[in-house]
């Protein structure tokens, strides 16, 4: 569905009055305009001008808290009542006061996703949880515009997207009353909420008989027994943090049974990738292993992965959903292991190419990105139809082994964009960005006709 924006502005004209688009035909029947949250009664005039765009009284503007701005708008018509829009509030923390770096380091990331309000045809703005004014259901939050941060007042917006950056603050008291008050008392859709666990994860996909080829076999880590199980088995077990990210954590077991002998591969506290032999499990549990409590690890079964220069390669595959609510491959990278790194992350030496780039054949570069875009779009519903909340974006570590299998390591649910540091990545990383924000227009649509739906 190709939805239309129109300009919108303010008018010092008397009452409160809407001049809408006249190629919208007679709307008669309108009597409630809102902006977000905030409605008000006003008289509904189709705009005798040729430029259709929406124009509104200074005293209608005021009383729904509208500011001009640069920003085309949509329109959506439901019933008696008509909503300009939408407002996208981005919930997030670590908030400085530096007005030129008001969110640190991520300021750069925020001010690029902000920036396309133009593309979009919606407003977002950034807010944390102390600039929420319950009483007056108003929320001072950051905008950008022409290259500065500003902060103007918000009525509340038609939807939420949760960017908050880590478990600590997500599961912290604050962040979780407002999402709750937002949610119940106020029914606005809150989406891309929490973080991934991996072991909730695996265990509901698991279910799914779509998703289960993708699935290498995964357990808690309850025993050693586990380890040998799948060692005998695969040769190769992974042992991962539940609620890891950016591949902390994370220990390579290897059995060579020439030497009978253990090896672990990982990285200590010092940012070291170490490979240590061992004669026995118990060994490994005992050195690496005795700080750490078990019931917060998995052990997956190991993948021989396709190599480059003798490097396991593994893949980033981003989804998004678009304005239509439907799954999109918006990315797909390889990511090429550091030496001796257990894992495919920059940090650890991982090095980023196009998968053009790896294969050097258009071809066969071809068929293994529509076999991970396959496979990406089929894991992104299932994860949508099995865990709880409104999913919009996935970032997925997917794997091709020597067989041509792909199997999937690791679902992020607020992935991260190192992929895009590589110049012919950039476009893909403005098309995640863009389908953000398109998909909480299309959210914004779908509560409107519900909740008129409701109150007929």
């Amino acid at each position: 569905m190709v939805r239309k924006t129109y300009p919108a502005e303010i008018s010092n004209i008397p009452g409160q009055v809407l001049y809408y688009p006249s190629e919208l035909g007679k709307l008669e029947d309108i009597e409630l305009i809102y902006f977000g949250q905030h409605s008000c009664p006003a008289t509904v005039k189709p705009n005798p001008a040729t430029n259709q765009s929406i124009v509104l009284s200074s005293k209608l503007a005021d009383s729904l808290m509208f500011n001009e701005l640069d920003t085309p708008l949509h329109l959506f018509i439901y019933g008696k009542s008509l909503h300009i829009g939408p407002l996208i509030g981005i919930f997030s923390s670590g908030f400085t006061g530096i007005s030129n770096k008001p969110l640190g380091e991520r300021s750069s990331f925020f001010s690029k996703l902000l920036s396309l309000s133009q593309t979009t045809g919606c407003i977002p703005f950034i807010f944390g949880e102390n600039v929420i004014n319950w009483d007056q259901e108003t929320i001072k939050g950051y905008v950008y515009e022409k290259e500065n941060w500003q902060i103007n007042e918000f009525p509340f917006p038609n939807v939420v997207y949760d960017r908050l950056p880590n478990r600590l603050t997500e599961n912290r008291d604050g962040p979780k009353a407002v999402k709750q008050k937002f949610q119940k008392e106020y029914k606005i859709p809150w989406y891309n909420p929490g973080f991934f666990n991996k072991w909730d994860v695996y265990e509901r996909l698991n279910a799914d008989d779509r998703a289960l080829p993708f699935l290498p076999e995964t357990y808690p880590f309850q025993s050693l027994s586990v380890v040998e199980t799948l060692l005998s088995h695969y040769r190769q077990v992974y042992i991962k943090p539940i609620h890891g990210s950016l591949g902390l954590g994370i220990h390579q077991i290897l059995y060579d049974k020439h030497e009978d002998v253990y090896y672990c591969r990982y990285k200590n506290e010092a940012q070291e990738n170490k490979l240590q032999k061992f004669s026995t499990l118990e060994a490994i549990l005992k050195h690496v292993f005795h700080n750490r409590p078990l019931e917060n690890l998995i052990v997956q079964q190991g993948i021989p992965l396709i190599k480059s220069s003798n490097r396991p390669v593994d893949f980033r595959v981003h989804t998004n959903k678009d304005s239509n609510g439907v799954w999109q491959v918006t990315a797909i990278a390889a990511k090429i292991s550091g030496a001796g790194s257990v894992t495919t992350h920059i940090k650890s030496g991982g090095v980023i190419k196009t998968v053009a780039e790896l294969y050097g054949d258009d071809e066969e570069a071809k068929k293994v990105e529509e076999k991970l875009s396959d496979a990406a779009l089929i894991l992104s519903e299932s994860i949508e139809g099995h865990l709880d909340g409104i999913i919009g974006e996935i970032g997925f570590d997917l794997g091709l082994d020597k067989k041509g299998q792909v199997w999937m390591f690791e679902a992020n649910s607020k992935p991260g964009r190192s992929i895009f540091s590589h110049p012919k990545l950039k476009e893909f990383e403005l098309l995640t960005r863009k389908l953000s924000l398109d998909y909480a227009i299309y959210l914004t649509e779908q509560t409107i006709t519900q909740s008129i739906g409701v109150q007929k």
